[in-house]
């Protein structure tokens, strides 16, 4: 309770009250309850929340297609180097978050080991380039939270009574029907986790676009802007506001995609 008071609880107050500020930072800020911010807010950068949704949507999505499998395979063959599988699984992220983003930035290089290499033996146009598109930056997010997909999947696949799969294969249901009927339902607490924990800092994401989309058009994010407007701009109050549109809007959607999931019942299944 101490750590969320003072950690997350505090800042939001802090954060609300200068989102309805006036000033600027030369001149300081006082508080007119403002609230006119917030439509600014959207008014000025509604491209930027849209692209953040779709990108993190679309990462969401891939990274659901690629963990999946991942999970399933070690939850139900990985035996009793389940354990190795998880830990090499993770291996790569003990590095830091940027410092990996980076070394993308430096493989997916016009000239690097992978595109300079394809272009010398003919593969590629010269003039082909991933660095500074929408794919480079999707990729790159899919990349770092890959983990944060697989990781609930896998728990909420391994939890699965095996009894249960031998039963649906008694009743003469092939692997297909199986999975459909039985694994695939048993586990969707876990789709409902993983599609939380990766879509939300999905949508969030900055360093991805600045890193991997080098600010070309099209390739920023909403996290951008309010970092821009922060460090930048030095528009606090408007920094601020976006953040807490950003905030309700994944509020809204992650309440919504309960709703339509139906966590009670999954829970109680």
């Amino acid at each position: 309770m101490i750590w969320l008071l003072v950690l997350f609880v505090v800042p939001m107050f802090a954060m609300a009250s200068l989102s309805l500020q006036e000033g600027t930072s030369l001149e300081g800020f006082r508080q007119t309850f403002r609230f006119a911010n917030f439509t600014d807010a959207i008014a000025d950068n509604g491209a930027f929340l849209v692209r953040s949704l779709r990108n993190g949507v679309i990462v969401t999505v891939a990274a659901l297609l690629i963990a999946y499998p991942v999970a399933y395979w070690i939850a139900f063959y990985g035996g009793r180097f389940k354990s190795v599988f998880l830990f090499l699984l993770l291996l790569p992220f003990f590095i830091s978050f940027v410092i990996r983003t980076v070394a993308w930035s430096f493989i997916l290089s016009d000239d690097g080991i992978v595109l300079g290499t394809l272009k010398t033996i003919g593969l590629l146009p010269e003039g082909y380039h991933v660095l500074g598109t929408t794919f480079a930056v999707i990729a790159g997010i899919t990349y770092n939270l890959v983990p944060f997909t697989i990781l609930p999947l896998y728990v909420s696949l391994e939890q699965i009574d095996r009894s249960l799969v031998e039963a649906a294969k008694d009743l003469y249901s092939n692997r297909t029907q199986t999975f459909l009927k039985v694994v695939f339902p048993l586990s969707l607490p876990g789709v409902f986790a993983a599609v939380l924990l990766t879509s939300i800092p999905a949508i969030g994401d900055y360093v991805n676009a600045a890193v991997l989309g080098n600010f070309a058009p099209g390739t920023s994010m909403i996290g951008n802007v309010i970092q821009a407007e922060f460090l930048r701009n030095r528009d606090y109050p408007e920094g601020a506001a976006l953040a807490f549109v950003l905030m309700a809007v994944m509020v809204i959607g992650a309440v919504i995609y309960a709703r339509v999931l139906g966590t009670e019942r999954i829970t109680e299944g």
